[in-house]
């Protein structure tokens, strides 16, 4: 009876872990099915274009170009002739009147070693410019390159001859229309006390009925950069040392920060009188021309006719070398860069060295950024 029950018990139990066998096994053939996520749509952002920074242009309506420092200025004045006035570079006159006003500036050697300046005139309103003093052929000569009433007090018997022989119409202090154009400061002493005023030019114009306007034909010196530009050069400019005799022995240091060259004379700043302020230059022209004494008393004269000759030009620290032309008897006078090209130069103010060629060690260009 124990064993029947024994095996019932044992049939019973193998029953069961058949039936367990079978639901594991049920349970492992059913397939696993993963769930699948569906992406999120994603909608893209539009593109936005990035607008380019508007440029307002300078408003040039009513101006021109200026002709002497490639600055825009009103028409009125941009095609008006300019003055070349004669300007008093002795020790005793200075420091001069009106000089920071003129647009160029020439510089050559007269007789006794002394230099004299010449100043080119587009925009002037001040009633001093001076001291005047009395003319030289060559810068009668200089003054026709740019069309220029040639405005002295006084002259030689060769810029007389000169003055007639070129047509250049000229306001002398010694002519009728000397009272009308000049007038004497009685506190310093002749000859350098005869000054011209802006209003006395004017005048002086209207009476002897000048053309007051460029000829159609005229041709400038040089053409400008619209912008600032450095000069791709390996020669050194930051002090320009022009020793024109033991009298006259002027220089100019560049200022980095103002990108201008101040002239230096006689010791000490070169100053208007009537500003108080530094004489400044953009561009340095040293032209080198043939000269020699004229006769026994000491006047130069120079080879200007149908010349041609060498020199620099000097801005922003650097300093290329150039070459010019010069043709007196059309007026046609042009610097050339190093590739035969009409020179370009930066706008501003310009300086102009009229120095002996056969003196060309006493032009010094240094790395020297002080006095």
């Amino acid at each position: 009876m124990k064993k029947y029950k024994s095996m019932i018990v044992i049939l019973l139990i193998a029953m069961l872990c058949a039936g367990c066998k079978k639901k594991a096994d049920k349970q492992i053939e059913e397939p696993i099915v993963e769930e699948t996520v569906e992406p999120e749509e994603v909608t893209p952002e539009p593109e936005v274009e990035e607008e380019e920074p508007v440029v307002e242009e300078e408003n040039h309506d009513g101006m021109v170009l200026s002709k002497l420092t490639g600055d825009w200025v009103p028409e009125e004045v941009g095609n008006r002739r300019p003055y070349a006035v004669m300007l008093n570079n002795h020790e005793i006159a200075s420091p001069q009147s009106g000089t920071s006003e003129a647009s160029i500036l020439y510089e050559a050697i007269v007789e006794g070693g002394i230099t004299r300046l010449m100043g080119i005139f587009e925009n002037f309103s001040t009633d001093r410019i001076g001291s005047v003093r009395s003319a030289r052929h060559y810068f009668v000569s200089f003054a026709d390159e740019y069309d220029a009433i040639f405005v002295h007090y006084g002259h030689t018997k060769y810029a007389l001859a000169k003055i007639d022989e070129l047509g250049v119409n000229n306001l002398s202090g010694l002519s009728g229309i000397g009272t009308t154009v000049f007038y004497r400061d009685k506190s310093i002493k002749a000859p350098h006390n005869a000054f011209a005023s802006y209003e006395g030019i004017q005048k002086g114009t209207e009476k002897l009925k000048y053309r007051t306007e460029y000829k159609e034909d005229f041709e400038n010196h040089f053409t400008f950069y619209k912008e600032d530009t450095d000069l791709t050069s390996d020669i050194v400019a930051n002090k320009v040392t022009l020793k024109f005799s033991k009298y006259t022995n002027p220089y100019f240091v560049y200022d980095k920060e103002k990108k201008v060259y101040g002239r230096y004379q006689f010791g000490g700043k070169h100053i208007d009188y009537n500003t108080n302020e530094q004489l400044t230059f953009k561009n340095i022209i040293v032209q080198y021309v043939k000269e020699w004494n004229i006769d026994k008393n000491g006047y130069q004269t120079m080879d200007l006719g149908n010349a041609s000759g060498d020199g620099y030009y000097i801005t922003n620290g650097k300093a290329v070398k150039i070459t010019w032309k010069k043709n007196e008897s059309s007026s046609k006078m042009h610097y050339y860069d190093e590739e035969g090209n009409i020179l370009t130069i930066n706008p501003g103010k310009t300086y102009i060295a009229i120095f002996p060629t056969d003196r060309q060690s006493d032009v010094v260009l240094s790395d020297k950024t002080s006095e």
